[in-house]
């Protein structure tokens, strides 16, 4: 029970280490992003991965098939004939799963890196630790939660089962858990890390964006990150506008990544195991769930894409470099609202257990 004195905020807060406050305020603004932003995570990750989907023919006909999602809003438009609200949502269990581990390990090893690396860089390069701490903790984060988003990706491609279409993807899961089973099943552990390389890659997309969105909150608000002016209150305007920017920024310099990405993590993987080889023959069709489309054998053809230069050159080669931009204004109408609710809600989290936990201890001390 909490002393008189406290409050049960307070009281709670001072038991929180600021590693704990930093991690739980990482995990409510994960969530908070992960359910506004689903629907427009789904209508991107189509228009990013629906090219390797197509057939893979030399015969004329192909050449020009038409594209099954064009534009956000016939994007959107698609996804609501064939699955309704709930292809919308599709794939926000992963994405909350995935957002949620990301954020707490990703604000956690950001703070702890930068007050270590405060105190070895001088303060006129306090941009240095910004940098240093930002690619730290994002490799952690990436590591870590790679699985979850290739899951995600995956979940969120996919179109119901009646659909027929070239661009149609070649697996059909009913949940995460589905999910995970069959693409281990199926294809091996190391189905989970597809696409990491891009992923690690894609670190240079916090390289850019958070020591930017330091450098304009400070502009804005006269603090960094997670701080705030002595005596003063959160200012919300100034939160979402060093939010926006520095994510424009950043989506703008480092968007082709994604889009390879996104390729890697949702191709299937050929297997030899006997569980794989007893899969593969019991399929009929060539757009049977499991399997790519284009080869009538029993067995699934090479992989398309190999690492992030082969996938790279291939996207170029048969799609040209527009494909590499496929789904940008989509992702932005995504990125910046979900950038400005994860640091809106991780600042807000923050300055209220730091002020409850200063409170309560000031109240313990007299």
């Amino acid at each position: 029970m909490p002393p008189e004195s406290l409050t049960y905020p307070e009281y709670l807060s001072t038991l929180c280490s600021n590693d704990f406050i930093h991690a739980f305020a990482g995990a409510c603004s994960g969530l908070a992003s992960g359910i506004v932003t689903c629907p427009l995570d789904v209508i991107k990750t189509k228009l990013q991965a629906q090219g390797g989907f197509r057939v893979r023919r030399i015969d004329p006909i192909s050449i020009g098939q038409p594209l099954q999602y064009r534009g956000m809003v016939g994007t959107a438009r698609t996804i609501w004939q064939e699955d309704g609200l709930r292809g919308m949502y599709r794939g926000l269990g992963p994405i909350t799963m995935g957002y949620i581990p990301t954020w707490v390990v990703y604000f956690t090893v950001y703070n702890r890196s930068k007050e270590y690396l405060s105190q070895k860089i001088e303060p006129e390069r306090e941009w240095v630790s910004h940098l240093v701490s930002s690619i730290t903790a994002g490799a952690c984060s990436t590591l870590c939660t790679n699985p979850i988003w290739v899951i995600k990706t995956r979940l969120m491609s996919q179109v119901s089962s009646s659909n027929l279409h070239d661009a149609r993807p070649p697996w059909q899961y009913s949940s995460t858990l589905d999910a995970a089973r069959k693409m281990y099943r199926n294809e091996g552990i190391l189905s989970f890390y597809a696409g990491l390389a891009p992923a690690l890659l894609g670190l240079t997309h916090v390289a850019v964006q958070f020591p930017l969105y330091e450098r304009f909150k400070r502009y804005f608000t006269g603090a960094g990150l997670g701080k705030r002016k002595e005596g003063e209150k959160l200012q919300p305007l100034g939160v979402i506008a060093a939010s926006c920017l520095s994510k424009i920024c950043a989506s703008s310099a480092t968007y082709p990544h994604e889009v390879i990405r996104t390729r890697l993590q949702t191709q299937q993987r050929i297997v030899i195991s006997p569980e794989g080889m007893t899969f593969r023959s019991t399929l009929k069709q060539p757009l049977d769930s499991g399997r790519p489309p284009g080869n009538s054998s029993g067995c699934i053809s090479g992989t398309r894409y190999r690492g992030v230069i082969n996938t790279f050159k291939t996207i170029l080669r048969e799609e040209g470099w527009r494909a590499f931009y496929a789904g940008m204004g989509t992702n932005m109408i995504r990125a910046v609202p979900s950038s400005a609710t994860t640091l809106l809600v991780y600042e807000a989290i923050v300055e209220f257990l730091t002020k409850e936990k200063e409170e309560g201890e000031r109240k313990l001390m007299l």
